[in-house]
C-alpha cells in the first residue's frame, strides 16, 4: 500500500478537508440520541412544550449543517479518488511503455488491460467511498459504545461485551475474502483474453466456422469468473444474519434490563432510547461492513496487481550517449552475438558475426525459426543480447539514449499494425512534424500513392481498426511510407513486401536508392534478395553463408534449394 499511498499524497490537503467534514457528519449522529433523550425526558416526559421545541430546534440545525458538511465532503472525496486514478493509470501506463518485451511477456495484454481500468476502478471506489461513508462506520461503532457508556455503564455492557466478538469476526471474514476476489480478478484477466482473441480473430473464426467451438470457450471461462465471484459473495451475505442476530438479542437484553431500572427510577426512558438508538446506529455500521469487507477485499487483490506492474524492475538500462553519424564506412557490426528468449531454454541466434556497411541493401533469408527476425528486434533494443554486442557506428547500442537510437531506425514489422484514424494520419505517425508534401513523397517510394488518390477522400479515408477496411499489400505500403517518412539512417524490412506483386516490389526497391539509409530486409523471395548487395543466409540461428546472389549459387548448396523451389513455382520468372 506504500506504492498505492505515493499516489494519494500529492492530494492529501483534499483528503484531510474531507475526513474533516465527515467527522463532522459523524459528531452529529452521535449526538442525535443525546437530543432526542433530552426531548423526551425535558420535554415530553415532563410535558414541557418549550423544551421540545428547544431540544428539536438544536437537533433540526446540527442536521443542517451536517447535511451541508455531506455535499462538501462527497466534492473533495470525489476528487482524491479521481485525480488518483487518473495518476495511477498515468503512472502504470507510462510504466508498461517502459517495459522491454522481456518485460511484458511476464503480463498477458488482457491482464494488463484489467489493471489499467477495473483494478484502478476498485481503487477510486475505495477511496471514494472510505472517505465518505466506509471510514465512519468503525468510527461511528467505536463512537457509540463509547457514548452509550457515557449514558449508562450498567446498560451499555451489552455493547462492550458484544462488539469486539463482531469485530474479529469481520476482521477474519475480510481475509478469507481477500483471497477470493484475487482470484475473481484473475479469471476477470480470463475472460477478457478470450474476448481480446475472438474479437482479434473474428474473420479467421468465421472463417473456420468455429463460432460455437469459441462460444463454449467463452462461456467456461464466464462461468469461472461467476462461480468465484458467487463463492465470494456468499462468504460476504453469510456475515449479515450473524451481525443482526447478535446485535438483536443485545436489544433485547437491554430492554429487559431496562425495564427494572425505570421502575426502580434508577434509568430515565430517555437514556434507555439514547442507547437503544446507538445500539440501532451501531448495527447499521456493521451492516455496513459487508460492504466494506468486500469493496476493500477487492481493492487489496487490485492494489497488489497494480504494484506488481509499478515495482516491476525495467530489465532495460538507458544509455547516455546520442547517435552520432558514421565516421567509418561500418555503420554497424554484430560482434559475436547470441541471444535467448527469457523463460526459453534454446538459443535463438549464435554467435553472429556481422559487419554492415553505409548504404547497403541486406537481404536476409533463411526458414522459419532461424533467427531472422530476432536479429532485427536486438538492433534497436526491442530485446538485448545475451552475448556478444552490436555497435552502430563503432559504439555499443547499449551505451546510446534508447529514444535517440530508435529514432535513426524506421523498423516496418511483419505484422502489420495501422491505427484507426486517417491515412494522412498513419504515415505521419512515423515522423510528426512531417509536412503533406513529405508524407505525399513517402507514399509515391512505398508505390501506394496512386491508389490513395483513386480512394474518395483520398489521404483524409479513414481507416478502420487494424487497417481491416485495407488489403494487405495496401496496409505493407502505407507501413513502409511510415518508414520512409523519417529519413532513417537504418531501414529495417521484416517481410514487409511479402504481400505486394513483383512489378510493385521492384518499383519499390528502386525508389528506396534514393534515400541515404542502410536497408536490412528479411525476405522470402530470391527475386527480391537479387536487388541486395549482399545476401545473408541463416541456418538455425547461424549465418551460413554471406554473399551476393550469384556468388551464393555458386557456393551455398542451401541457396541453390531456394532458387531451385521458386523456379519451380513461377517465382522467378520475369527475373
Amino acid at each position: 500500500m506504500k506504492v498505492i499511498w505515493g499516489y494519494i499524497r500529492p492530494y492529501q490537503f483534499a483528503m484531510w478537508i474531507a475526513l474533516i467534514l465527515m467527522f463532522i457528519e459523524l459528531v452529529v449522529e452521535l449526538i442525535h440520541p443525546l437530543l432526542l433523550a433530552r426531548i423526551i425526558d425535558d420535554g415530553i416526559m415532563q410535558n414541557d412544550l418549550q423544551a421540545v421545541l428547544y431540544w428539536g430546534g438544536i437537533m433540526v440545525v446540527v442536521s443542517l449543517f451536517a447535511f451541508i458538511a455531506g455535499i462538501v465532503n462527497s466534492f473533495f472525496a470525489g476528487h482524491v479518488s479521481q485525480s488518483t486514478g487518473l495518476d495511477l493509470r498515468n503512472g502504470m501506463y507510462e510504466k508498461v511503455q517502459a517495459f522491454s518485451f522481456s518485460n511484458l511477456q511476464k503480463f498477458q495484454t488482457s491482464s494488463l488491460i484489467t489493471r489499467l481500468t477495473n483494478d484502478v476502478t476498485q481503487i477510486q471506489n475505495t477511496l471514494f467511498m472510505s472517505l465518505r461513508i466506509m471510514l465512519r462506520a468503525p468510527l461511528l461503532v467505536v463512537g457509540g459504545v463509547i457514548m452509550a457508556l457515557l449514558l449508562n455503564m450498567q446498560l451499555a455492557m451489552f455493547l462492550v461485551l458484544t462488539v469486539p466478538i463482531l469485530l474479529l469476526f469481520l476482521v477474519f471474514v475480510m481475509k478469507a475474502a481477500a483471497k477470493l476476489f484475487k482470484l475473481v480478478q484473475q479469471k476477470l484477466d480470463g475472460v477478457n483474453s478470450v474476448i481480446r482473441e475472438h474479437l482479434g480473430g473474428m474473420k479467421l473464426i468465421k472463417a473456420y466456422v468455429r463460432r460455437k467451438h469459441e462460444q463454449k470457450r467463452f462461456v467456461d471461462r464466464n462461468k469461472q469468473l461467476m462461480d468465484k465471484t458467487v463463492k465470494a459473495l456468499r462468504l460476504l451475505e453469510t456475515t449479515m444474519p450473524i451481525l443482526l442476530f447478535i446485535m438483536n438479542v443485545s436489544i433485547i437484553g437491554i430492554l429487559w434490563f431496562a425495564q427494572s431500572a425505570i421502575q426502580t427510577g434508577t434509568v430515565q426512558v430517555g437514556e434507555v432510547v439514547a442507547i437503544i438508538n446507538y445500539v440501532l446506529r451501531i448495527t447499521g455500521a456493521l451492516t455496513v461492513f459487508a460492504m466494506i469487507i468486500m469493496v476493500f477485499s477487492r481493492a487489496k487483490a487490485s492494489s497488489e496487481r497494480i504494484v506488481e506492474v509499478l515495482n516491476t524492475d525495467v530489465d532495460m538500462q538507458d544509455g547516455s550517449q546520442q547517435v552520432k553519424k558514421a565516421a567509418s564506412k561500418e555503420i554497424m557490426r554484430f560482434d559475436n552475438v547470441s541471444f535467448r528468449y527469457p523463460g526459453n531454454g534454446d538459443t535463438a541466434i549464435k554467435q553472429i558475426q556481422l559487419s554492415i556497411y553505409k548504404g547497403e541493401t541486406i537481404a536476409i533469408m533463411g526458414g522459419t525459426g532461424s533467427g531472422k527476425t530476432t536479429m532485427f528486434q536486438l538492433i534497436p533494443r526491442l530485446y538485448d543480447s545475451t552475448a556478444g554486442s552490436i555497435l552502430i557506428n563503432g559504439m555499443n547500442v547499449k551505451e546510446f539514449r534508447v529514444e535517440e537510437l530508435r529514432k535513426s531506425i524506421a523498423y516496418v514489422p511483419q505484422e502489420v499494425l495501422l491505427f484507426s484514424g486517417t491515412i494522412e494520419e498513419n504515415i505521419a505517425w512515423g515522423r510528426e512534424d512531417a509536412t503533406e508534401e513529405e508524407i505525399h513523397e513517402a507514399a509515391k517510394s512505398a508505390q501506394i500513392h496512386e491508389t490513395i488518390l483513386s480512394l474518395p477522400e483520398q489521404y483524409r479515408g479513414r481507416i478502420g481498426q487494424k487497417g481491416v477496411n485495407l488489403s494487405g499489400g495496401q496496409k505493407q505500403r502505407i507501413s513502409i511510407a511510415r518508414a520512409l517518412i523519417r529519413k532513417p539512417d537504418i531501414l529495417l524490412l521484416d517481410d514487409s513486401t511479402s504481400a505486394l506483386d513483383v512489378q510493385t516490389e521492384k518499383r519499390f526497391m528502386q525508389a528506396l536508392q534514393k534515400y541515404e539509409c542502410t536497408t536490412l530486409m528479411i525476405t522470402q523471395k530470391v527475386i527480391s534478395a537479387q536487388e541486395a548487395d549482399r545476401i545473408i543466409l541463416l541456418d538455425d540461428g547461424k549465418i551460413v553463408a554471406t554473399g551476393n546472389h550469384n556468388e551464393l549459387v555458386e557456393s551455398s548448396k542451401l541457396y541453390q534449394r531456394i532458387v531451385q523451389s521458386q523456379e519451380r513455382g513461377g517465382v522467378l520468372e520475369n527475373a
